[in-house]
């Protein structure tokens, strides 16, 4: 199986003007953020519809994975849908990043930039999409399967979900933050997958990324409580085999270092009196 190697881009897409940026476009670094981590009802609710704009975008996109297509068409498909649903996508211009998504092929763990490559029968494909809209970011990916996988690749795709999905039914008020991280790296265990380490889930709200840092792993010197009202993000990122990386110079692109594939899923939520409540879907 032949490892991914850099692909030509296209030029930047525009993005309408009377379309709102965050403060962050085209500068080095964002604001760092100084707010509370527990967010406002009002905020929550218009998280709610970023959220949901940012889910159909990733849907929207995931349509067009076949054989022969390029992510870079993928992204100007999203590009498109969030702009025409008068979102920014939060990615374009974010410390020089120069697309609307992340396309994350095989053994890119995260941070792909579409490009002219033309996606492979039994390709694993990661689309990471988040938007900005009234003040308030979405975040959330999925992976899927380009034509036919192999049963390693789909196992890992549906095993990560599953990994996601426990680790939100871990969520609630009163609980350390590590609860996460100590049921997503058990279940992975199971399998004998790695557990990336280097890239977490975060806080997200009127900030792309908040602060606020989610871990996949145990690691019990986590011990922030989790509060009703906190808005953030879990999304593992599990490997076939060893989870080390390193990035390509692009100052992007993660790749694991034994070329082994990699599946990310990824929501945004709010914790809630009971448990949570994802942001992050239709």
């Amino acid at each position: 199986m032949s490892r991914i190697k850099p692909y030509p881009q296209s030029p930047r897409r525009l993005v309408p003007a009377a379309i709102p940026r965050p403060e962050y476009v085209d500068r080095p670094v964002p604001r760092p953020y100084r707010g509370s981590d527990v967010q406002t009802p009002e905020t929550i609710a218009t998280m709610r519809e970023t959220g949901r704009i940012a889910h159909l975008a990733i849907l929207e996109g995931a349509k067009h994975i076949a054989p022969g297509v390029t992510t870079d068409a993928i992204d100007a498909v999203i590009h498109e849908f969030i702009c025409d649903h008068g979102g920014y996508p939060s990615s374009l211009g974010y410390r020089g990043f120069p697309k609307a998504c992340c396309t994350s092929v095989n053994e890119v763990i995260c941070h792909g930039i579409p490009d002219l490559r033309p996606l492979e029968d039994g390709d694993l494909v990661k689309i990471d999409v988040t938007v900005f809209k009234d003040g308030v970011h979405g975040d959330n990916c999925m992976t899927f399967g380009c034509g036919t996988l192999d049963q390693a690749s789909a196992d890992l795709m549906t095993r990560t979900k599953e990994a996601m999905d426990r680790g939100i039914k871990a969520v609630k008020p009163g609980r350390q933050l590590n609860v996460i991280g100590r049921v997503i790296e058990a279940y992975a265990r199971r399998f004998g997958y790695g557990v990336v380490r280097d890239y977490t889930g975060h806080g997200v709200n009127s900030a792309f990324h908040s602060g606020l840092v989610v871990l996949h792993y145990d690691q019990p010197g986590v011990t922030t409580i989790i509060e009703e009202g906190m808005t953030f993000t879990i999304e593992p990122m599990l490997t076939l085999g060893d989870y080390h990386s390193h990035v390509w110079d692009d100052d992007w692109t993660v790749v694991t270092n034994d070329g082994s594939r990699c599946a990310q899923w990824e929501q945004t939520l709010v914790v809630t009196r009971d448990g949570t409540e994802i942001l992050t879907a239709p």
